[in-house]
């Protein structure tokens, strides 16, 4: 028996591209986007395809098994293995060709499906099949789980779209398919000869979302054509590995119409939904009110308790389909902007359904079970019935103009008794689907969720002829064992499982990441943060899912064996910038920071920590023994000359100012604004970077509170948000600080506090009560944190803000957009007539973070995806630079020409003139 160090050192002796049995590699590959966790032997990313014939091969050789690997979004288990996991992705995903007159296009099956998109977009056309995952799912993986998508009432499955494959078997022999038997393995033409009865009238009766099982076996028919290419879509890896496909393109239409049409309920619009296909639309999507936001159901939706969004080709058509539509209330969308935002509110609930009403976890394992598009109202009434009968939820949404309903379901899956109840729900959901005619699979294949159950689906006959299929392919069984053929039980490998029981907080967290990859997503634009070093490294260890991935499985104790002092998941947190994104913009609202925090308090627990956790992390005690000792001047010399040891020598350190904020604050007792009676009296927080590094914003911030006739007031001993202890994992110490500023700050909770910095907002908001759990004072400082946008909003509702007119640019904080949200920045730009959109992204340098040793690279490549882009394209229009974080207007100072400024400087300088300036 070869061991898999016999193996690694043949593989690394032959192949051209990466071999990686280490702990790290293997444990980012244990789990997809399923229930489900294997773990594999190692990772190989194979550069082309001999790699991929050699690497077949030597597995075969030595008797261990293969399953290719894109994404890693299927939601099946089909994507995790036991053996050498092939990662597609990192080489083998290119664009080769594309021809516009004959509409194919050549891919390698690594290739980002929104790549294939963007690259065909000038030609005015596109690739039919697009599943929710587009902007991360590969071609390859499509190919495997034969995906479709919301565009497949008209252009069909992934099947219906591909014309060849190049196909490589284990064992390394390869072929090509297309149509007809030329280029096809030995004894697959014997085997169809001998089982047409049973492929007329086994397979017969289908519709297009008959995915489940190799459903697609009848193209092999000969009056189907023998579309050898065809049948293995769908295959979920079980028979050889795509290198390439020749793939068609169809006609993008130039301006489709969305109708959205209300109905009184689901089953209503379910009912409805199959008479509209002869109107030959694009999309039919459906979902319930119990799926959207209260107030985007109030707003841009018609009335209704469900709705129908179907999206026509043209105006005359939707209007038509409106008329014809026995919908009770209906929109009719023309401009591309209104439809994204409609479009966000069908999206946006595919991640709502991954929650329940009372913020519990719901899992896939049935997400996309189909039945005939006439069926549906009644299959889901059953649908419904059943869940309550066994005492769980879920809430059904999908491509109802196809019959196919993703649901995620509050499945107990860690007790022996909510284990059982899901296989029991699992026999008698398939059993219900199959009544009516359905599929156990849709669009994301069977995998070890439901293979099992195929039985009930297909008879004796065609079960056994899937078995021979398999056989022809891969006869020593190889290719991704346990999937489809010969199938492990659908209540075996539960990724749950693996967790220590009583985990904490941690353990719950990394188990709520799905895997659904929405952090490796490289899309540029729009409010989105989320996962900025993945998007400066497109590595998977530094992904959220990664890094959630690696937690897991140092929880786990199996692959990753040296706990809180793992090396693997130090490398993978040390790129994090604590962003918080994830936090906002995982469909699971995975908080990758809060993680970081508690993995760094541990792994440095009873250690002498890197120099930076004691300067950056102690900044705030640093900098107040500096203003103490008015030592600022001397201090920023130094600096200038050498910059502290444990620090990155590529950036310089801001220089500190000579009058920290609270100083200049006393200096002027007596001198502020007299209010009138019944004046709202707000406390300024002093936090340490407008303190020490930037007192001018907390002085243009005074003046325009004052200006909006609140009565300000500012702590008199030095208070901490506790961020720098926060970031640098230790958690200890920001709790001692926390407390001491809780103590300081009696009664002050009882006003609104108002915070300037973004980050520390944020921190009292959230980390706060995180941390104190148990002290009511934190919760009433926590409630009481306000904006400055957020106070002037609250406090002020008729101070009229001057009148500015003009353009502005810049980026909205992370951790605003996470935790705290802009809508009430957005509002008060538009009265002062600042116009223009703030970018999304991360500036990079994250406060400590780009201050690291080895961060630099990474922090630069952060600011220029879009935060300096953005900058750069205002430009002619002589925009104000807005950034309210001070992390963010020292990057773009450090980075740019340009200077940026905190809202409240902006709105500052606007008031009229009194009495001499300050300088700064």
């Amino acid at each position: 028996m070869t061991s898999p160090g016999e193996l690694e050192r043949t593989l690394r002796s032959q192949l051209r591209g990466e071999v990686d049995f280490g702990a790290a590699a293997r444990a980012l590959t244990t789990m997809d986007a399923s229930n489900y966790r294997r773990v594999p032997a190692g990772v190989v990313a194979p550069r082309d395809a001999g790699d991929v014939a050699a690497a077949l091969r030597i597995c075969a050789d030595a008797g261990f098994p293969v399953v290719p690997r894109g994404g890693g979004t299927s939601i099946a288990g089909q994507a995790t293995g036991v053996g050498v996991v092939l990662d597609l992705t990192r080489h083998m995903n290119a664009l080769v060709s594309v021809d516009p007159v004959a509409r194919t296009a050549v891919v390698q099956p690594g290739l980002v499906l929104d790549r294939l998109r963007d690259a065909v977009r000038p030609y005015g056309l596109a690739f039919g099949p697009d599943p929710s995952t587009h902007a991360r799912c590969t071609l390859g993986g499509m190919i495997g789980n034969n995906a479709c998508g919301a565009h497949s009432v008209a252009w069909g499955t992934t099947a219906d779209n591909v014309t060849e494959l190049a196909v490589t078997a284990y064992g390394g022999s390869s072929y090509r398919l297309g149509t007809g038997w030329a280029g096809a393995p030995e004894g697959l033409r014997e085997l169809v000869a001998g089982n047409l009865a049973v492929l007329r009238t086994g397979l017969a009766g289908g519709f297009s979302r008959r995915i489940s099982g190799y459903g697609g076996l009848d193209a092999l028919l000969p009056e189907r054509g023998v579309g050898v290419a065809r049948a293995f879509c769908g295959s979920e890896g079980t028979l050889g590995v795509v290198t390439e496909a020749v793939v068609r393109l169809v006609e993008a239409p130039r301006a489709p119409v969305l109708a959205v049409l209300g109905y009184a309920d689901e089953s209503a619009a379910a009912d409805a939904a199959a008479g509209l296909l002869g109107a030959g639309p694009l999309t039919v999507e459906g979902m319930a009110r119990d799926l959207v936001p209260g107030a985007a159901a109030a707003g841009p939706l018609p009335r209704g308790d469900a709705w129908l969004f179907v999206e026509m080709r043209d105006e005359g058509a939707a209007r038509s389909l409106v008329r014809g539509a026995d919908a009770a209330h209906s929109l009719l969308v023309t401009d591309p902007a209104g439809q994204r935002a409609l479009w966000r509110i069908r999206e946006d609930a595919a991640g709502t359904a991954t929650r329940t009403p009372d913020g519990g976890m719901a899992w896939p394992g049935w997400e996309d079970c189909a039945v005939p598009p006439a069926r549906l109202g009644a299959y889901l009434r059953e649908f419904r019935a059943l869940l309550a009968a066994h005492g769980l939820r879920g809430t059904p949404y999908g491509h109802f103009g196809e019959g196919c309903v993703h649901v995620r379901i509050d499945f107990d899956l860690v007790t022996p008794a909510g284990i059982a109840r899901f296989r029991s729900f699992s026999g008698e959901l398939a059993d219900l689907v199959v009544s009516h005619g359905g599929s156990l699979s849709g669009e994301h294949g069977d995998g070890q969720a439901r293979a099992e159950l195929l039985p009930r689906m297909y008879g004796p006959e065609v079960i056994a002829l899937f078995g021979a299929y398999k056989d022809v392919w891969d006869p020593a069984g190889g290719m991704n064992p346990g999937m489809l053929v010969r199938p492990a039980r659908l209540d075996e490998n539960l990724r749950f499982a693996a967790l220590p029981p009583g985990g904490g907080e941690l353990s719950h967290g990394v188990a709520r990441c799905v895997g659904v990859a929405k952090c490796r997503t490289t899309e540029v634009g729009g409010p989105g943060v989320m996962c900025p070093s993945y998007r400066a490294t497109g590595e998977e260890l530094h992904s959220t899912r990664g890094r959630a991935r690696l937690l897991h499985e140092m929880l786990a104790g199996e692959v990753v064996t040296d706990g809180w002092r793992s090396r693997e998941v130090a490398e993978a947190l040390d790129l994090c910038l604590s962003c918080k994104g994830c936090r906002s913009d995982c469909p699971v609202g995975v908080d990758m920071a809060a993680y970081k925090a508690e993995f760094l308090h541990h792994h440095w627990s009873g250690r002498i920590r890197p120099p930076a956790h004691y300067l950056l992390g102690g900044l705030p005690r640093l900098l107040r023994t500096v203003a103490l000792l008015r030592a600022a001047a001397p201090l920023n010399a130094a600096a200038r000359r050498l910059p502290p040891p444990g620090l990155t020598r590529d950036r310089p350190l801001p220089p500190l100012a000579r009058t920290p904020f609270t100083r200049w604050w006393r200096s002027r007792a007596g001198e502020s604004r007299p209010q009138g009676p019944g004046a709202t009296a707000v406390t300024l927080w002093p936090d340490t970077f407008t303190e020490y590094l930037s007192p001018h914003t907390g002085r243009a911030a005074v003046r325009v509170l004052e200006a909006a006739g609140l009565e300000v007031t500012v702590p008199r001993g030095p208070v901490c948000c506790g961020l720098t202890y926060v970031s640098t994992g230790r958690l200890d110490r920001a709790r001692t600080v926390l407390r001491r500023t809780l103590t300081r700050l009696e009664g002050a909770p009882d006003r609104p506090v108002v915070v300037l910095e973004p980050s520390c907002a944020a921190a009292l908001r959230t980390d706060l009560p995180a941390l104190l759990p148990d002290d009511p004072r934190a919760h009433r400082l926590a409630a009481a944190v306000r904006t400055f946008a957020e106070a002037l909003e609250q406090y002020a509702p008729h101070w009229r803000p001057p009148r500015l007119d003009r353009p502005v640019a810049g980026q909205t904080h992370c951790h605003q957009h996470a935790v705290l949200g802009d809508a009430a920045d957005r509002r008060l730009r538009e009265r002062a007539g600042l116009t223009g959109e703030l970018s999304g992204g991360c500036c990079g340098l994250a406060g400590n973070f780009g201050f690291e040793p080895g961060h630099h690279a990474v922090s630069v490549a952060c600011a220029r995806e879009q935060l300096l882009p953005s900058l750069d394209a205002a430009r002619d229009s002589g925009p104000a630079i807005l950034a309210d974080g001070f992390s963010c207007r020292t990057q773009i100072a450090q980075l740019s020409p340009y200077r940026a400024h905190h809202l409240a400087e902006l709105l500052a300088d606007g008031l009229p003139i009194e009495g001499p300036a300050d300088s700064p």
